[in-house]
């Protein structure tokens, strides 16, 4: 099913909001397992676009596994703190769907919690576009465990986010040229202070975007939530669970 003009707009809205919180969005949200990263981008030394980069958590990593590594989001004020970072990595303004490369110019292009946010087919078509026959598209996003009992009511907190939607329904889907996706599975743990679990929520579209009202709401709410977690008083750290859902596809070699 398309996504009407409306929906669009409210989504592209909303997916080009982090840069009005762009210290935040670095400080609270987690980077990415090596084995996830590693599973869909296994080759050594690949020229890889990380689509909707942000401030680079997943285009660290990237770089740690000896990749080159090509920065685009639609947000200059989140490639700015990408770039203080990742000094050396290459940055591009643009979308999903307007990629300012050559045609075959990169062996994968990644979105890390970022292709819930796009118009799935003018994507893939411009995806193709720019990847090698052969090359790799993988999707990949951390969520939260909410199997434990406090970070299920994190959750109702902050509100679930688009990406949560779509993972705990029918998950991603592609369009041509592009076919089946492949799907895996990581569970980890990262340990967080109350102050940077506070970032994390303030990083969120929802509440970038939300009136006064609002975000007065969820910051007195996680006030209370996290002042009954014992494990973070005095600055202490409590171990956040999440789940990695990292998926894959390929252009055919043949395509052209």
């Amino acid at each position: 099913m398309s996504l009407g003009r409306r929906t669009l707009a409210l989504m592209g809205t909303l997916g080009t909001s982090f840069g009005a919180s762009a210290g935040d969005y670095e400080r609270g949200r987690p980077g990415y397992p090596p084995e996830a990263v590693n599973w869909i981008a296994s080759h050594a030394s690949l020229i890889v676009l990380d689509a909707g980069a942000g401030t680079g958590k997943l285009t660290a990593e990237l770089v740690r596994q000896g990749h080159e590594v090509i920065a685009l989001d639609p947000d200059e004020a989140m490639l700015t703190a990408l770039s203080q970072n990742l000094p050396d990595v290459e940055t591009i303004v643009g979308t999903a769907e307007d990629i300012a490369l050559p045609e075959e110019a990169v062996d994968a292009v990644v979105f890390g919690q970022a292709w819930h946010w796009v118009d799935v087919d003018a994507a893939c078509t411009e995806v193709a576009r720019v990847l090698r026959p052969g090359g790799t598209l993988g999707l990949i996003w951390n969520i939260r465990d909410d199997r434990v009992p406090w970070v299920a009511r994190l959750t109702e907190v902050m509100r679930g986010s688009k990406a949560e939607e779509l993972l705990a329904g029918d998950g991603p889907r592609v369009a041509a040229p592009f076919e089946t996706l492949e799907r895996a599975r990581f569970d980890w743990s990262t340990p967080m202070t109350a102050a940077e679990i506070g970032a994390m929520v303030r990083s969120r579209s929802y509440f970038i975007a939300g009136d006064d009202d609002y975000r007065a709401q969820v910051i007195s709410n996680l006030g209370e939530l996290l002042g009954g977690l014992p494990a973070l008083a005095g600055g202490g750290r409590i171990d956040v669970p999440y789940v990695t859902h990292a998926f894959r596809t390929f252009r055919p070699a043949g395509d052209t």
